[in-house]
Order: structure tokens, then C-alpha cells, then sequence
């Protein structure tokens, strides 16, 4: 006996919303991979984050705060990942000088600096909160 129309159709869907996360997340440790390989900035922050995961244990007086040291530089690692996915559109379109192109390729920069300050203040504050005098 075969099963009713709706639990097929949801069978059905089940098995395409797998399927397609499967498949993102293909495609995310291509990216991952791509930037792991050609980047040298990529590779610095991942070192980064592998000395940070301890680190941030020990500074850490809470689990917010060990999120927050550690999320910020996964932070700049997702930026970097965006500037280069900027810069290889740009690649794409035109190897020729173009002030647009050197605009888009300056702000991808731009948004890495900043994201880097960003985890520098939060990673001063952890610091601070541990070390100074209550």
C-alpha cells in the first residue's frame, strides 16, 4: 500500500532541503578552502583563531565573554572571505586600472580594518577586565 499524497510530499521535501544544505555547505568549504589557499591574510586569521580558542578560555570570565573574543575573530575571518569574494568580481570584470574597481577593492579593505579594530577592542577589554585593579 503506498503511502498517503501529503507524507510523500513531505518526504519529498525533507529530502530536497537536505540535499540543498548539503550542497551549501559544499560550496562554503570551497570558499573556505579558495581563500585558505590563495590568501594570505585568510591564513594569518586562521593561525589567529587557533591560538585565540585557548586563550580566550583563560581570559574569558564568562561564556559571553569567550564568545565574544572568539566570535570577533571568526568576525574578521568572514569579512576577509567578503573582500575576497569583492576583489575576484572585480578580477572578473576588468585586470585594466579602473577607479570604480580600485573604490570597491579600497572599501573590501577598508571593512577588514575595521572589523580588526573591532576584535582589538573587544580583545583590550577582556584583557583589561582581567588585569586591572578592581
Amino acid at each position: 500500500m503506498a503511502a498517503p499524497f501529503h507524507q510523500g510530499m513531505a518526504l519529498n521535501f525533507m529530502t530536497g532541503t537536505f540535499q540543498r544544505l548539503l550542497n551549501a555547505t559544499r560550496h562554503s568549504c570551497a570558499g573556505i578552502g579558495y581563500t585558505l589557499r590563495h590568501e594570505q591574510a585568510f591564513r594569518l586569521e586562521a593561525t589567529l583563531l587557533i591560538v585565540s580558542i585557548p586563550l580566550a578560555c583563560y581570559l574569558a570570565k564568562s561564556l559571553i565573554w569567550f564568545v565574544a573574543l572568539v566570535g570577533s575573530v571568526l568576525a574578521i575571518m568572514l569579512v576577509e572571505i567578503i573582500n575576497t569574494a569583492i576583489e575576484q568580481v572585480c578580477n572578473a570584470v576588468s585586470r585594466d586600472f579602473r577607479p570604480e574597481i580600485k573604490v570597491a577593492k579600497d572599501c573590501g579593505s577598508a571593512a577588514v580594518l575595521i572589523m580588526s579594530v573591532i576584535a582589538i577592542s573587544i580583545w583590550a577589554s577582556a584583557i583589561w577586565e582581567l588585569f586591572a585593579p578592581a
